[in-house]
């Protein structure tokens, strides 16, 4: 390593890094709860000296974003953006009781690995932001161009009443702070360290059917709603079959398909008065959401209509979209994209791997104000939401180390 973002990237300090990381789990900020774990980075941002300016933004009471700016705009600018708030313990405590990973905010280093709900979903990410930026300050330089960082509430679903992208919907309409400029963004979302440039879209569709309930020794008394759910259980698995032969499989992503998640109907001696089904279905880049969620309307309504029962659909799960959210993609060849490229091989002598992102997440909010960007991070989402999650410590610090070379790669570098 030789050139400036090479000396740059050698700046960073594993250990130091690490540790970061290690108390960001300590401070628990399951949805609704980011206030505390907002006021901590802040606090990280404040003490590194590595920021020009580090302010909280309410998006509602009690619940801020977190935004930090550095460097005077003589470069091309970066936005490096991630959500503070992570899901749920429940099931943590109860599978590892009695062991050295009982806590899920504990952050014990097993075997090279920091364990703990948050660790890769997503407090490594905005910790490597963070240390990525004080790696400049460690060698007395600072980016050329600007550099935002954006922490956001809310990207998590699964607590009620929240996970509905409050905080980046404040942020990309103004109401929180200044509204994102970047010529290109990184979400720092976990990728095993691979370039994600494509993520599916989704929606979230909740089918009530309404009939008559009877007693079982008079059945033709009844509406029975059940054999219109088993009906629209079929119709709904053939249109998933439909778009798997229909569409055309995407290079990164995969398939179209619909999964449906939950049945409920029945419980007393009786004709079914209700049936209740929940499902989701993935939006390949060049989809509709709306002709999507209008297909399944379509489906639903014409079974309703042979079966005479009520039909009422429903979508549950608005992001960037009143329907759900919306793919995205850019090409593989944006020069942001081909210089983080660059930068993995630098760090790692090995070439990047470009995938596509396995779940939904807030970069569209981005893409619609004219930001292409890519998600980036150490950890692996396939232990995320679960008793697994964890981090391992070598990724972290490669990855850290990549994140500030490709800074100083794309946005330059100056004295202090």
């Amino acid at each position: 390593m030789t050139g400036t973002p090479e000396r740059i990237a050698s700046a960073v300090d594993a250990e130091a890094v690490t540790e970061l990381v290690r108390e960001a789990v300590r401070v628990p900020s399951i949805t609704p709860d980011e206030q505390e774990f907002a006021r901590w980075a802040q606090q990280q941002m404040v003490e590194s000296g590595a920021f020009d300016s580090v302010e909280l933004h309410e998006c509602e009471p009690g619940r801020p974003n977190v935004w930090g700016t550095v460097g005077n705009g003589s470069g091309k600018s970066l936005l490096l953006a991630g959500h503070m708030d992570t899901v749920a313990v429940d099931d943590w405590v109860q599978h590892w009781q009695g062991t050295d990973r009982e806590d899920p905010f504990g952050a014990p280093v097993i075997d090279g690995e920091i364990w703990g709900r948050g660790a890769a979903d997503q407090k490594a990410g905005i910790c490597a932001s963070i240390e990525a930026l004080r790696a400049f300050r460690r060698v007395g330089l600072r980016p050329a161009g600007r550099v935002s960082t954006l922490f956001v509430i809310d990207e998590e679903s699964g607590q009620p009443g929240s996970g509905v992208s409050a905080g980046m919907r404040a942020a990309v309409e103004g109401r929180s702070g200044p509204r994102p400029e970047a010529d290109f963004a990184i979400y720092t979302e976990p990728t095993t360290s691979a370039i994600y440039t494509a993520q599916m879209g989704f929606l979230i569709a909740d089918i009530a059917y309404t009939g008559v309930s009877a007693y079982f020794g008079r059945p033709e008394l009844g509406v029975d709603a059940l054999k219109a759910g088993h009906r629209l259980l079929d119709r709904l698995w053939k249109h998933s079959d439909e778009l798997r032969a229909s569409l055309p499989a995407h290079e990164l992503l995969g398939e179209a398909f619909l999964l449906v998640t939950s049945v409920a109907s029945g419980g007393n001696i009786a004709v079914p008065g209700l049936f209740e089904l929940s499902l989701i279905r993935k939006i390949l880049p060049g989809e509709s959401l709306d002709e999507a969620a209008e297909s399944i309307r379509s489906i639903a309504a014409g079974v309703a209509d042979e079966h005479g029962v009520e039909c009422a659909v429903s979508f549950s799960a608005p992001r960037d979209h009143r329907f759900g959210g919306t793919p995205d993609e850019i090409a593989a060849d944006h020069p942001g994209v081909a210089e983080l490229a660059d930068s993995i091989e630098s760090v790692t002598g090995a070439p990047a791997r470009i995938e596509g992102a396995p779940y939904w997440s807030e970069k569209p909010f981005l893409r619609a104000l004219g930001i292409g960007g890519v998600y980036f991070a150490p950890g692996d989402i396939s232990n995320c939401h679960t008793p697994f999650e964890r981090l391992g410590v070598e990724e972290l610090v490669t990855a850290t180390r990549t994140l500030a070379h490709f800074i100083a790669h794309w946005c330059g570098a100056e004295d202090l």
